[in-house]
């Protein structure tokens, strides 16, 4: 056997300022998403307290005389960071141009945003149990009317170029701001929209914008999940082949099912391949990429 040598004891100060260091480390920081912005709004007419999640582009504090589109996205609370880590890997890859994402949520973080965005959301009643619903008409007055100026004229914006936004509830809002206010908006993302929830509704508004032969100068980006609930999805499908059968000159179109997924988890590639979409006219590079930096 071996002898194993003693280690020499360590001096009591030594231990002592050891702990000292540890316990002087400093606390862990919060997470921020780099390069965005809280603000929060007065209330509304409709007394919503609003509050906006804003990520500029990186070349937003350089380029002081340029102007950039802007992408709305509803249910901000939840949906901002997403869409945030999807446009920064699009743009480095300059499949987009660089945008403003502007995420609509309230100011209350504690809040029910269950509850507030049913009430919302959607352009009519909701048949499910819970809180008032069916209030769309009113949501989009407050987008019209006070989100869009006060972004509008906090930031350089170019007000010709602004898209919108949204999954579930907020995926058919989307849809009801395209037939309602066709004007406001150039672009739309619907993941997995809740038109089961407004079938009749959105049928109808669908034909009866056909057959007004108005233009619809945007590009709709839709998609549905495969393994979400049964019936949502074939409302969803349903749409989709209404949808492709009838004619709004200026309207460009694509639906994507989203193969293994589920209601929630359509987000990610939706809104991806939504931005790429509905940018794709003005996306600096097309096709494979030809060189890499590294």
């Amino acid at each position: 056997m071996y002898p194993c040598p003693r280690l020499p004891a360590l001096p009591l100060l030594f231990l002592i300022g050891a702990g000292a260091a540890l316990a002087a480390a400093p606390a862990p920081r919060p997470f921020v998403i780099a390069n965005s912005q809280i603000r929060p709004l007065p209330p509304s007419a409709d007394g919503r307290h609003y509050e906006l999640d804003v990520h500029l582009p990186g070349s937003y504090a350089q380029s002081p005389g340029r102007r950039y589109p802007v992408l709305y996205v509803t249910d901000g609370y939840w949906d901002f960071p997403t869409v945030v880590v999807s446009y920064d890997n699009l743009a480095w890859d300059r499949a987009i141009p660089e945008f403003i994402i502007v995420g609509i949520g309230y100011a209350d973080e504690h809040a029910n945003y269950n509850d507030l965005r049913r009430w919302e959301l959607p352009p009519v009643p909701l048949t499910s149990p819970g809180g008032p619903s069916g209030h769309a008409a009113e949501f989009l007055r407050s987008i019209k009317d006070e989100i869009i100026p006060f972004v509008e004229r906090e930031y350089r914006v170019d007000p010709s170029r602004r898209v919108l936004a949204g999954s579930s509830l907020g995926g058919l809002f989307a849809l009801y701001a395209m037939y309602t206010e066709p004007d406001l908006f150039q672009g739309y993302i619907a993941a997995s929209p809740a038109v089961r929830d407004a079938a009749p509704w959105i049928a109808g508004r669908a034909e009866a914008f056909a057959r007004s032969g108005r233009p619809l100068p945007a590009r709709l980006y839709l998609t549905t999940a495969e393994n979400e609930w049964p019936d949502f999805r074939a409302a969803i499908e349903h749409f989709h082949d209404q949808l492709a059968g009838l004619h709004y000159p200026g309207f460009a179109y694509q639906f994507r099912r989203v193969d293994g997924m589920r209601h929630s988890g359509t987000k990610a590639e939706s809104y991806a391949r939504g931005m790429a979409y509905v940018f794709a006219p003005e996306a600096p590079e097309t096709g494979p990429m030809q060189s890499h930096p590294y």
